[in-house]
């Protein structure tokens, strides 16, 4: 995306959490599309230090800088910055990954102290930072507001996968958390403001993935996408525009669980879940009708076999596509391995 939105003459900006490589320059967000890249290039890292495994993981462009401050909030200034100091005679794009509310739980301890009345601990910090991240998002807001760009800016706010109850959140009453395919773990809500473009307050039932977000927005915007293969999403700018729904096929998920991998496909009205053991063992099918059942309690497998044996199948012949280790829930690092001083200088040309 972002590279198809440079090439049509966007100025392109990164603020926060990279996460799509980090041991090559290769990998990295400025060459990837970014004309400006800020923040962390690992998954998660301290809020304050913006250390990983003892190592900096903190930049600008490349170049690993020490800042003091609460990640959030100094994503969201840089953001702020890049809209204030844009070039006005070409069009913007802004990509900004939170790294809240993703572990370790930290949070400044006057936003803790406003949950005071919570008493799982874990739920309270957690409570702090997603209160934190709204209000960074407001000043991002606030500055669109300042520079006169609320009517000709798309904002889309959504998160990449359901919220970890062992470490604050709450999915109720969906089934499953983050690290499964259960809607509990990929069921996320999703926010898009365009004023006039977009009517304000009506609610979608449009299901959309993480994949469909390029062609959709590269539509919105009148881009024309630069990709020489086939893209696996979707656009879905015509329903969203229109407040209609498009019924999705051959919508499929995977992660690695502890004792299986574990797959699903949304295809029409159903959901099936396909758990393969990862010692061997015949797998594990639950089916749901999903748009009348998102809390999965009603599994209908037995009393439509067909349905199972068809997604199933359709399943089976993606796995090739998609093998075990893309599905793996962490890398594991060998015995002995120390992270290096600053990560943005250890990335290999």
């Amino acid at each position: 995306m972002s590279e198809s939105l440079r090439a049509a003459g966007y100025q392109t900006a990164i603020t926060g959490k990279w996460h799509l490589g980090h041991s090559r320059k290769a990998f990295m967000p400025n060459s990837r599309g970014f004309d400006h890249a800020y923040g962390h290039l690992n998954g998660n890292i301290d809020y304050y230090t913006h250390e990983r495994e003892g190592g900096l993981d903190w930049h600008r462009n490349g170049e690993s800088i020490v800042e003091e401050g609460y990640s959030t909030d100094l994503m969201a200034a840089e953001a702020i910055r890049f809209i204030e100091r844009r070039d006005r005679s070409r069009p913007f794009f802004v990509y900004l990954p939170f790294n809240a509310p993703h572990s370790p739980l930290q949070a400044p301890q006057d936003r803790i102290a406003r949950y005071a009345s919570i008493q799982d601990k874990n739920r309270r910090v957690f409570a702090a930072m997603v209160d934190t991240m709204d209000d960074a998002i407001g000043r991002v807001l606030a500055a669109l507001d300042r520079e006169g760009l609320r009517n000709d800016t798309i904002v889309l706010f959504f998160s990449d996968n359901g919220g970890p109850i062992g470490l604050g959140a709450r999915n109720t009453p969906l089934r499953g958390a983050k690290g499964s395919v259960w809607e509990g773990g990929t069921r996320v809500p999703a926010v898009l403001r365009w004023p006039g473009k977009v009517k304000a307050g009506q609610t979608s039932q449009q299901v959309i993935s993480a994949l469909d977000v390029f062609p959709t927005l590269a539509a919105a915007a009148g881009v024309r996408p630069a990709n020489k293969l086939p893209l696996d999403g979707v656009n879905l700018w015509p329903e969203i525009s229109s407040g209609g729904r498009r019924t999705r096929e051959n919508l499929l998920l995977a992660v690695e669980t502890g004792q299986f991998l574990q797959y699903a496909l949304h295809h029409r009205e159903w959901k099936l879940v396909r758990e393969i053991p990862k010692q061997g063992g015949e797998p594990v099918n639950h089916l749901f009708r999903i748009e009348e059942d998102m809390e999965e309690k009603n599994d209908l497998a037995a009393k439509h076999p067909d349905v199972v044996k068809d997604l199933a199948a359709r399943i089976e012949a993606w796995r090739p596509l998609y093998p075990p280790d893309g599905v793996r829930m962490a890398a594991r690092q060998p015995d002995g391995w120390k992270a290096p001083a600053k990560w943005a200088e250890a990335a290999r040309r």
